[in-house]
């Protein structure tokens, strides 16, 4: 080990304490550019926007759920199951790069930068493109994190209803916006881990600590991942990429930084991403700088739309949301969008940008994917819903929808 890793294997986190870099491996990774620039790219986009302390980033969640991954992983030994040193340190890889897809404000852009591409396709490929770059040093890392690798267990500690990635963000969540109702304990989780039938389970006197986390990651997604002015804010910001996207199409460019004028020129299907290497390129440069220094220049613009949209966001003149559990009439929609073309004398078809609408969905457990099971004393293995004596565990795993409709105040 060199003297230079010898001086940083120690980062002091704020919600685990002290992290250890473990090996090379991952810290050549953390130092990648490409890792380097989640450090710039928000962990819960504009919910900063309800909850001023919510300014975390998904460098900080890589490398938390990598730390929890290495407390899973030595309790998984400590309990009598062999992990080689090669897929020790392949977990570590795949949970620090699960994330490495995101783009811009992470989710609030995933789909107004690209047409239909998730960050989870993103991840992949980039982990692959690092793969060719290191000499095949991720070819096992790939394996678990695509769920090819045989022992599934590896895939499900990265990815699943229990993982590592959920077991940070909750927490990290709850500490940095101040919701006390995210809190748990992933440490308490995580000793309670085991493996049975080559599957992730929980020891029965663990169940507590599951319900626990099925309700708080309930309450979160309704306090924090979908609270109406996160909504409103993620809407300003979509409808103002849309409008200058618009703008480039008519041939009237606006001001934007080189990565991102790429993805304005063109729309972008997950084909001409993964067919032309200067998309790939471009996107790892993106973060939420271009999308901010944009915005502030666009408050200068000609358009009416896109200068208007750019002084709301940057001053807080944030949309009125209007939420509830009936879809909203397309009359209603209509009479909206008539009334602000009105208001702010623009024609109906800009008053598009003013007046959107949608959906949201929250699902805290979803058994059909791949349950959480518990291991039970005598032996057996029962999905927690099954297992569990409080009847709201199982109504967790109903998806409840609710629709808004948005506009000026």
């Amino acid at each position: 080990m060199t003297a230079q890793l010898r001086r940083k294997t120690i980062i002091n986190d704020p919600v685990h304490g002290f992290i250890t870099i473990p090996n090379r491996l991952v810290f050549d990774l953390i130092n990648h550019p490409w890792f380097q620039r989640l450090r710039r790219i928000k962990q819960l986009g504009l919910t900063e926007q309800v909850y001023p302390g919510a300014i975390h980033t998904r460098f900080h969640h890589a490398l938390g759920a990598m730390h929890l991954m290495t407390l899973a992983l030595d309790n998984l030994r400590a309990k009598g199951h062999y992990i080689w040193d090669a897929e020790y340190e392949a977990a570590l890889a795949a949970i620090l790069l699960h994330d490495i897809g995101h783009g811009p404000f992470s989710h609030a852009l995933e789909t107004a930068l690209l047409e239909k591409v998730h960050h989870e396709d993103i991840s992949l490929l980039m982990i692959e493109r690092l793969n060719e770059q290191m000499d095949g040093a991720l070819s096992l890392a790939l394996q678990i994190f695509k769920g090819s690798y045989p022992r599934k267990f590896f895939h499900q500690l990265v990815s699943s209803q229990l993982d590592m990635d959920r077991l940070d963000y909750l927490q990290r969540d709850s500490f940095f916006t101040g919701v006390q109702e995210g809190a748990i304990n992933p440490e308490r989780i995580i000793k309670m881990l085991d493996v049975a039938d080559d599957k992730l389970v929980v020891a029965e006197k663990g169940i507590y600590s599951i319900e626990n986390f099925l309700v708080a990651r309930r309450l979160m997604y309704w306090q924090v991942y979908l609270h109406k002015t996160t909504v409103s804010t993620e809407q300003m910001l979509i409808q103002a990429i849309r409008r200058a996207r618009k703008l480039f199409a008519e041939g009237k460019p606006v001001f934007a930084s080189p990565a991102l004028r790429l993805f304005f020129e063109t729309s972008v299907s997950w084909e001409v991403f993964i067919s032309h290497e200067k998309y790939a390129e471009a996107f790892a440069l993106l973060d939420d700088h271009d999308i901010w220094a944009c915005i502030k220049m666009w408050q200068y613009e000609s358009d009416a739309v896109l200068s208007r949209l750019s002084n709301m966001l940057l001053n807080r003149k944030l949309y009125k949301v209007r939420m509830g559990d009936e879809k909203i009439p397309e009359a209603e929609i209509k009479a909206e969008r008539k009334k602000w073309a009105q208001e702010l004398g623009i024609s109906l078809a800009d008053a598009e940008y003013f007046v959107t609408y949608g959906r949201l969905t929250n699902a805290a457990y979803q058994p059909k994917d791949e349950g959480i099971l518990i291991a039970t004393r005598r032996g057996e293995l029962k999905d927690v819903a099954e297992a569990s004596d409080l009847p709201n565990i199982k109504a967790l795993s109903k998806i409840v929808k609710k629709y808004f409709l948005c506009h000026p105040k």
